[in-house]
């Protein structure tokens, strides 16, 4: 057997090399700087630490600062430099995981005083100590008994299941190496903490083990890192900006919403001026979805516990279900979602070729068990609104609902003002096909149509292998907010399982029963989560539209409020939301107060606007006062509520 191998480099030449050689090496042949700046590899497809011997042929990408893989790598490590910081300080400590996410890391610690802000400052002071000694991450390997004795030993009661639930009896078990901190660790990582160049802490939170509220609760400290410092400041400046945009804060100032203590976590009240905007956003689905050919449909909250052993809910998605209640005929679950609700009614009557497609709209509410870590605001509830489609359609038809579904969600964005998205094809993996449900021609006949659907549209979008739900392929629309952060909105996807499960049929041309195709289509994805992300795009300050107050009308003095409430008529015959502010106050305290509630246009009247039928308009965002005719002011704003202007 040959003790050398064939290395393919990303420019397409292959080196010839001893079995066991390293990345790193192979970096230091080709440029001693490229060696300096490496920070991890890929070998055919796999993220590998420099270190690592390569013992078979295999492509090689040496990955710097330039890759964004890199980046994964180097906030894992971060992870792994903040638990040895805490272990030197807190050697009481016992550690969960520390993986690296999307904005930065976290690591789960059990300990049983609780971290403060004064040890993150402690801890942080720590990692650069230890930065600066450099220290390697050294990967071992140990005998798996060895390895779960020793672990024992030291009482870290996470890291001994990790082992026992992720790893076999006869295998050797991965541990790196960071000075004292020793952790079970696939990796990889980057060579040594002096490669870390920028990093923050940023806050505390709690997380019961295991995500049970059953299991001990542990302190997850969230982190951030990366590769300059400039960087760093950018993403702090984020956070901070993100912080004045809370829209849980923003909620309360504004009275928006409330979640009431008394009644549960994550269930919303909405105030009423939330309330109007809610209308808004409500009304406006409703009329596309009557313009584009949605029949509008209503369905209970409540149905038999048997509606979901036929969806197959109850066999995998029961955990996620509020319990049953027992009534006098079955026992009977609040409905997780809508679609088996939809798809009773279509099942109603027998369908006819020329009755397709048949499109189902409904803001349905639905309920789910959310565990008491994970609510969030608005963002993730257990009960909430979703604006639900179901489209059943002949195959043939179903690249043009695609396009319709995605012309639709594309609407949604423009209406409220967003004008960045990234969009994403999720298929399914065919090496793992007991994970999907549907025939490989059903899936290629899917993801073919999906595709064919965002090329017609010149949608750029980015495939993702193994991502798509287990009964078909989909595409989610991710919106791009005013402070540049993703979050899902929209979602088009495709149901080989319910129409099979429900044997839902159609009367083909020929005479035959055939299976019509389904789409489940969301473009809010919930009303409630919508609206939070409205909130802190806007930071509270609604397009003229949406805002629960659109004017609000100031009189100088005590003389002036018939002159304000005669405008203010005016204004609502027009279909504007006034109020008019009569207190007993000064006029530059109602104005702080207005602006404030960030009121979109505060009109000011005195003798001299009483007099000549003007109004001193004050727009919000502007330092500048204007007069204006009442009925010219009238005008303009009536065409900014009608074109549902997202600015002012």
């Amino acid at each position: 057997m040959s003790d050398r191998i064939h290395v393919k480099l990303p420019d397409g030449s292959t080196n010839e090399v001893p079995k066991g050689t390293t990345a790193l090496e192979i970096a230091k042949s080709i440029s001693p700087r490229l060696a300096e700046v490496a920070l991890a590899a890929k070998t055919n497809g796999n993220l590998i630490d420099l270190t690592r011997p390569l013992d078979q042929d295999t492509d090689l990408r040496i990955l710097t600062e330039k890759d964004p893989e890199a980046l994964e790598v180097y906030r894992h490590s971060s992870a792994h430099l903040m638990a040895a910081a805490v272990l030197e300080l807190f050697p009481e400590t016992k550690l969960g995981h520390g993986p690296a996410t999307e904005t930065g890391f976290f690591y789960d610690f059990y300990r049983e005083t609780p971290f403060t802000p004064e040890d993150l400052e402690k801890i942080e002071k720590k990692m650069q100590e230890l930065v600066q000694q450099d220290i390697p991450y050294a990967r071992e390997f140990l005998p798996h008994q060895e390895g779960l004795e020793r672990f024992k030993k030291e009482g870290d009661f996470m890291k001994c299941h990790f082992i026992e639930q992720f790893t076999k009896p006869d295998e050797k078990i991965s541990i790196y190496k960071t000075g004292k901190f020793l952790d079970f660790c696939r990796g990889p990582h980057v060579p040594s903490t002096g490669k870390i160049k920028a990093f923050k802490l940023l806050n505390i939170a709690g997380a019961y083990w295991l995500g049970d509220e059953k299991n001990p609760q542990l302190q997850r400290i969230y982190g951030t890192s990366f590769f300059s410092k400039k960087d760093l400041e950018a993403f702090l400046h984020k956070v901070e900006e993100a912080k004045k945009r809370d829209h849980r804060v923003l909620g309360q100032q504004l009275d928006l919403f409330s979640i009431q203590e008394l009644a549960g976590p994550g269930l919303i009240f909405w105030h009423p001026k939330g309330g109007i905007i809610r209308k808004e956003i409500e009304d406006w689905m409703r009329e596309e979805y009557l313009r584009r050919g949605y029949s509008l449909v209503y369905t209970p909250h409540v149905v038999r516990r048997q509606l979901f052993h036929v969806s197959g809910h109850e066999g995998y998605y029961s955990d996620n279900m509020f319990d049953a209640m027992e009534l006098d005929d079955a026992e009977y679950r609040l409905k997780p979602m809508n679609c088996p609700g939809h798809i009773l009614i279509y099942k109603d009557s027998l369908k006819s070729y020329r009755d397709l497609p048949v499109r189902l709209g409904e803001l349905g509410t639905v309920y789910r068990y959310e565990r008491s870590g994970v609510m969030h605001g608005l963002l993730r509830v257990r009960g909430f609104t979703q604006d639900d489609a179901h489209i059943f359609c002949t195959p043939e038809q179903i690249e043009g609902e695609i396009v319709g579904c995605l012309e639709f969600a594309l609407a949604v964005l423009k209406a409220f003002g967003f004008d960045q998205f990234v969009t994403e094809l999720s298929t399914w993996d065919p090496g793992h096909r007991k994970s999907f449900l549907g025939s490989e021609e059903q899936w290629n006949s899917a993801n073919h149509s999906l595709e064919s659907a965002l090329k017609k549209l010149n949608i750029e979008y980015k495939t993702i292998p193994g991502e798509a739900a287990f009964y078909g392929p989909k595409i989610d629309v991710k919106l791009v907010d005013a402070i540049g952060r993703l979050w899902q909105l929209s979602t088009v996807q495709f149901d080989f399982n319910l129409p099979q499960r429900f044997q839902l049929e159609y009367v083909a041309e020929d005479g035959t029963r055939k299976q019509p195709v389904m789409v489940h289509r969301a473009l809010y994805g919930s009303v409630e989560r919508f609206f939070g992300v409205l909130i802190e795009h806007y930071a509270g300050a609604f397009p003229v539209w949406l805002s629960p107050v659109q004017v609000a009308m100031i009189p100088i003095a005590e003389r002036h409020s018939a002159y304000a409430e005669k405008v203010a008529e005016q204004l609502k015959a027009a279909g504007v939301r006034v109020e008019v502010d009569s207190r007993n106050e000064k006029m530059n305290a109602k104005i702080r107060e207005h602006a404030m509630q960030k009121v979109p246009f505060l009109l000011v009247v005195g003798d001299k606007e009483t007099e000549a039928e003007k109004v001193n308009v004050r727009t919000r965002g502007k330092e500048k006062t204007e007069d204006m005719v009442t009925t010219e002011f009238v005008e303009k704003i009536k065409k900014l509520i009608v074109d549902k202007s997202p600015g002012l």
